[in-house]
């Protein structure tokens, strides 16, 4: 009888023929558990913005305050970069399946933390200082979340499908999203506004622990991913993964960051901030604002498997083309629908923004996958996309509304995200196609 002796493979068996459908279920769960649960966390943090601005921030002065809750919201963002170089050398040295178990519950435990804060009414300042806090945990375990489980699931991917499961981690975000989205509004119809001010925002956020444990029994029980396994028996692992990276590995680590530009503008400002501006600018109620934005996630989720598998007979380089070119047709009247008063029309608008974000999102992963070779996968993907969260994705809103708040001009967010679109255009003029190939290993 014959022992496999790598303590990478504790379940060993024999290779299927084809893609199995039952693995590729778990490869999509495992996959896109973590990613609904980092954008549950962003999501319910957005949403209900003026909420905390009202308990932890300095009362008299609304806009300041808004402000503010949107900077604490950017803070996450800013130790992304840091959360994926962390993580990204350990899931390169010892493994995707370790250390997505690691990331999953350090989220689930920061958001739970939020729910159980003082107010400022409380602690006074401290308060506020807390809530840093607790984002800074968020933004470092999300930092290092959505590299492995990008590099995780293209690893288990074979090349013909690979554009519509690595779709499916990002499903997984518009699906946490939508949760918080939907969880957010029930505990809002329910319970009212005055409520929801006063102690109901921390029950969203409770949740949060529950999701983690859940995620965390789900990765437990898988195995790692064939490339890192080989990698391993091989001994070929990377000692410095991010050394090799910087070294070797530039020009993809540029890609990844400029075609993440537009990804991470769009989403935080379509399917997030929006919410927010359709309250403030556009006169409309929360409970609208809320709805309009469910209906925008739902549509994306459905569309963004559409748009995986469209890559796989395609290619990855005609989507990216089209989806920046849609989002600078459409987002100045997108925009001044949302302005207009009128209900459906305000709604409609923001539904047709989310679907060249949700091309995006669909073939990003499996891009960034077949740009980089196994031994620096997970730290260059982390790295370049949480550098591109950093510098235009969590500080969306507060951008946004800080332009709005100057200028008085309510186009503030299209001209924000027209400027994004041009600089992941740019990017794919550069971009190799890769559909249907072989992962590298080095």
């Amino acid at each position: 009888m014959q022992v496999d002796p790598s303590p990478y493979r504790p379940n060993p068996a024999p290779a299927p023929a084809g893609p199995a459908p039952a693995i590729d279920r778990r490869v999509i769960l495992a996959g896109a558990v973590g990613s609904i649960i980092e954008y549950y966390d962003f999501g319910i943090y957005g949403y209900l913005s003026a909420s905390l601005a009202s308990v932890f921030f300095v009362h008299g002065d609304p806009a300041a305050a808004l402000l503010a809750t949107f900077a604490t919201f950017a803070a996450a963002f800013v130790l992304r970069p840091l959360g994926g170089l962390i993580f990204g050398h350990i899931g390169d040295r010892i493994g995707r399946k370790k250390t997505l178990a690691a990331t999953v519950i350090a989220m689930a435990l920061a958001t739970f933390a939020i729910g159980v804060l003082p107010s400022y009414a409380a602690v006074g300042a401290f308060a506020a200082v807390l809530l840093v806090l607790g984002r800074c945990v968020q933004g470092v375990a999300s930092g290092g979340e959505i590299g492995g489980a990008a590099s995780y699931v293209a690893e288990c991917s074979p090349p013909h499908r690979r554009g519509l499961l690595c779709s499916t981690t990002q499903l997984g975000a518009l699906t946490g999203a939508l949760l918080a989205s939907a969880v957010v509004t029930l505990f809002t119809t329910v319970l009212g506004d005055e409520t929801m001010k006063a102690w109901g925002w921390r029950i969203p956020f409770l949740i949060g622990l529950p999701l983690g444990l859940v995620g965390l029994w789900i990765r437990a029980r898988l195995e790692d991913s064939p490339q890192f396994i080989d990698l391993a028996e091989r001994g070929e692992v990377a000692k410095a993964p991010v050394v090799q990276l910087f070294a070797n590995n530039r020009a993809a680590l540029a890609r990844t960051f400029g075609l993440s530009v537009l990804l991470f503008a769009a989403y935080y400002v379509v399917y997030v901030y929006a919410a927010t501006h359709l309250q403030k600018t556009g006169g409309f109620s929360a409970l609208t604002a809320f709805w309009s934005t469910i209906a925008t996630l739902a549509v994306s989720c459905v569309l963004m498997p559409v748009f995986g598998a469209l890559s796989d007979r395609v290619g990855r380089k005609p989507i990216f083309f089209g989806a920046s070119i849609a989002t600078l047709v459409l987002v100045f009247p997108g925009f001044m629908a949302m302005d207009a008063h009128g209900t459906a029309l305000a709604v409609l608008a923001q539904i047709v923004l989310g679907i060249p974000e949700s091309a995006l999102m669909a073939v990003a992963f499996s891009t960034f996958a077949e740009m980089l070779p196994a031994r620096v996968r997970y730290s260059g993907i982390a790295l370049g996309f949480n550098l591109a969260s950093m510098a235009v994705g969590g500080t969306a809103p507060y951008i946004c509304t800080w332009l709005i708040n100057k200028t008085g001009d309510p186009l503030c967010p299209a001209w924000f995200l027209a400027g994004t679109a041009l600089i992941t255009l740019a990017t794919t003029f550069s971009l190799r196609e890769s559909a249907g190939t072989s992962l590298r290993t080095s």
